[in-house]
């Protein structure tokens, strides 16, 4: 396949991506906000480029230079749980880099689509089913919408993909994948594929270590036959009880 574009790349769950697909030789371009991030990986190997930007501040023909060798776009991005993380600006930093991803895609106007694959929650519904969350979880979530501005750009992210990509973009693939309950582990386990939720995510949530939702993005990336299965839906991942 051609090269991977990771963003959100320093965070926990980027830096256990980026590992994996090295691992299993893909070519990586990186975009962290500080080079010194990844300073546990071995940034000198020949199929790991760094970049250094603010993906907010980079303009669509900065993008494009790299999105012009790639086949996957894979985004960890999301918000630090601190005071400024979460009710700082940017407030919409994955919806927006999502839709700059997806507007640089179609400028470059390439013949061979590309996949973006996006980290989401297991908090957000796909609304393309639709699905029917409990009432005691659809309260606190519309609470949350009112609270953090982080839940509100987690949905509008997915929703972007979903009503301006679409299922049957000439450009474009995608899937969202909302792990549900995060927690850190040192190696892959065993894990399940759900279309949905299988349990209240505020009351009942279950757990799913940052490895394995590595783990799945870089499937999703590399395995076609499990990429056709699960492209163009919003995959709940759970370790496996």
């Amino acid at each position: 396949m051609k090269k991977a574009l990771v963003l959100g790349a320093s965070g926990t769950t980027g830096q256990l991506l980026v590992k994996i697909l090295l691992q299993k030789g893909v070519e990586v371009i990186a975009i962290v906000r500080n080079g010194n991030s990844l300073i546990n990986m071995n940034c000198r190997n020949p199929c790991l480029q760094v970049v250094e930007a603010e993906i907010s501040e980079m303009s669509e023909n900065d993008l494009a230079q790299y999105l012009n060798d790639c086949g996957v776009v894979l985004s960890c991005l999301g918000h630090n749980m601190t005071l400024k993380g979460m009710f700082g600006h940017p407030r919409r930093l994955v919806t927006d880099a999502v839709k700059k991803v997806v507007y640089t895609i179609k400028s470059i106007n390439s013949n061979n689509k590309i996949k973006i694959i996006l980290m989401n929650t297991s908090g957000n519904s796909n609304r393309d089913i639709p699905e029917k969350p409990p009432f005691s979880q659809r309260l606190v979530v519309s609470l949350l919408r009112l609270l953090l501005p982080p839940h509100v750009d987690n949905e509008k992210s997915a929703d972007f993909l979903r009503l301006n990509v679409g299922q049957n973009d000439s450009n474009i693939e995608w899937a969202a994948v909302r792990p549900d309950g995060l927690i850190n582990e040192e190696q892959v386990s065993e894990y399940d594929i759900k279309i949905s939720p299988i349990r209240n995510v505020i009351f009942d949530a279950g757990s799913t270590s940052r490895i394995n939702v590595a783990e799945f993005m870089s499937e999703l990336a590399i395995n076609s036959e499990l990429w056709n299965k699960w492209k163009g839906k919003m995959p709940v991942i759970y370790n496996h009880a």
